[in-house]
């Protein structure tokens, strides 16, 4: 006879934390339901609700994330890239989160405001230390290029983008970014 594991709480939130950050990025906002994520987290739909409530509150905390940029107070301007795209990599590439919020922001009005505090407290703030003026502009700028990357690299599979290897989209991008960053504005 199996021993019956005790209730835990907080471990059956985390379970559907888990299942819905899984189902996010890999189905979309649309396509996952309270009652699919309650399925995969082997608990009842009501559990679901009774910790979330609703489909948006259960996205909301499951697209929380923190992107631990590295400081960049002291990396030369022709070192932006090599320092920022690896950690975007990881992220794009090991948590289904990020992607699951970029698909959904661009039709569901919580989503795209939860990218929106990722990128005003998080990315916003570290491009700051390398920015010598007008940190909100040059922080939206880099802003549309490494979106658009990942929307094109990671969502769309556009080739030969989808194809090429983290080295030479640094070499391709960090121009770009530095550009964007530190050079000056007339």
């Amino acid at each position: 006879m199996t021993e019956r594991q005790p209730r835990s709480a907080t471990a059956t939130r985390a379970r559907i934390l888990d299942a819905a950050r899984a189902q996010f990025g890999a189905d979309g906002y649309d396509r996952t339901t309270m009652r699919s994520v309650a399925a995969t987290a082997g608990v009842d739909a009501a559990m679901v609700v009774r910790y979330f409530r609703t489909k948006e509150a259960l996205f909301a905390e499951a697209a929380t994330f923190e992107l631990d940029i590295p400081d960049l107070t002291h990396v030369p301007p022709e070192r932006i890239a090599e320092v920022l795209m690896p950690r975007f990599f990881q992220v794009w590439e090991e948590d289904g989160t990020f992607l699951a919020l970029m698909r959904a922001a661009a039709t569901n009005a919580a989503a795209a405001t939860t990218m929106q505090q990722v990128f005003a407290t998080q990315v916003a703030p570290a491009l700051a230390a390398v920015s010598p003026d007008r940190y909100a502009e040059r922080a939206a700028l880099v802003g549309t290029q490494v979106l658009g990357l990942v929307f094109a690299r990671y969502i769309l599979a556009v080739p030969p983008l989808a194809e090429m290897t983290h080295e030479q989209l640094v070499r391709w991008v960090g121009p770009t970014l530095r550009r964007y960053l530190t050079e000056p504005l007339d």
